[in-house]
């Protein structure tokens, strides 16, 4: 694959500061509450009931994991922040997840290929972090792997159907990936870079039996590590949100 050109990140200082072991729950937690967000708005739009079903459920696993990073991340920082103060009143400039989960579903093709692409990442940092120190991350990622194993299946699946079907979803499909690829780079950046080799021989296999090219354009933009995002994010979190932030400190 074309080495890619991270020219598209932001220069400034981060929004977050931190331990480094709370930044990486923090960015690891946002991933997956954004992209459970993302999911969530097929339920009932979905083009049928059983993917409004397969759909619900994934973006359920990926809120589950939210859920624990969040947990273990407040308690971590030690300041008192719980799950519900980390992922509901925090502005966009403090989130860190990478920029493609908060890329809006577009049609069904777009979706799956934004799955695929975090999916077949997430296999490689479940893996690794299932070995962590930190036991309690240790665990979240051995029981996320095995969600993921389910999310890696039917994603890949649906791209292979979508790739190598007809013209009309072939078509849509590599409009996909075209349009996503620019955001891919920024998973690989830090200490995730020894990730790279094993997504792009995953994501070349899958793009391969559907029939599908790799993009050529080295673009890669980047900036969520560090609170800058697309004008996508803010649109989310208003609606995820507003209970919230209409009525502060409430509880059940």
């Amino acid at each position: 694959m074309t080495e890619p050109i991270i020219s598209g990140a932001p220069q400034g200082t981060p929004a977050v500061v931190g331990e480094p072991d709370f930044i990486r729950l923090l960015n690891h937690a946002d991933d997956n509450m954004v992209l459970a967000q993302r999911l969530g708005e097929w339920i009932s739009n979905a083009p049928d009931l059983e993917l409004d079903i397969a759909m619900g459920n994934i973006a359920l696993d990926h809120l589950g994991v939210a859920r624990s990073l969040y947990t273990h991340a407040g308690r971590v920082e030690a300041r008192g922040r719980t799950e519900d103060d980390l992922a509901m009143t925090r502005p966009e400039r403090e989130f860190t997840n990478l920029l493609l989960v908060e890329q809006p579903n577009g049609d069904f093709a777009q979706t799956i290929v934004r799955q695929v692409f975090f999916d077949l990442y997430q296999q490689l940092l479940w893996a690794n972090l299932a070995s962590d120190e930190d036991e309690t991350v240790a665990g979240i990622a051995a029981k996320a792997a095995k969600e993921n194993a389910y999310h890696r299946e039917f994603s890949g699946n649906w791209l292979v159907r979508l790739g190598d079907g007809t013209d009309e979803s072939h078509r849509r499909a590599q409009a996909a990936v075209d349009a996503l690829w620019m955001f891919t780079g920024e998973m690989f950046q830090g200490d995730a870079a020894s990730y790279r080799d094993g997504w792009e021989a995953g994501t070349g296999a899958i793009l391969a039996e559907a029939t599908l090219n790799v993009p050529e354009d080295p673009y890669q933009k980047s900036g969520g590590r560090i609170g800058f995002h697309t004008e996508h994010l803010g649109f989310l979190l208003a609606e995820m949100q507003w209970m919230q932030r209409s009525y502060p400190e409430m509880t059940w």
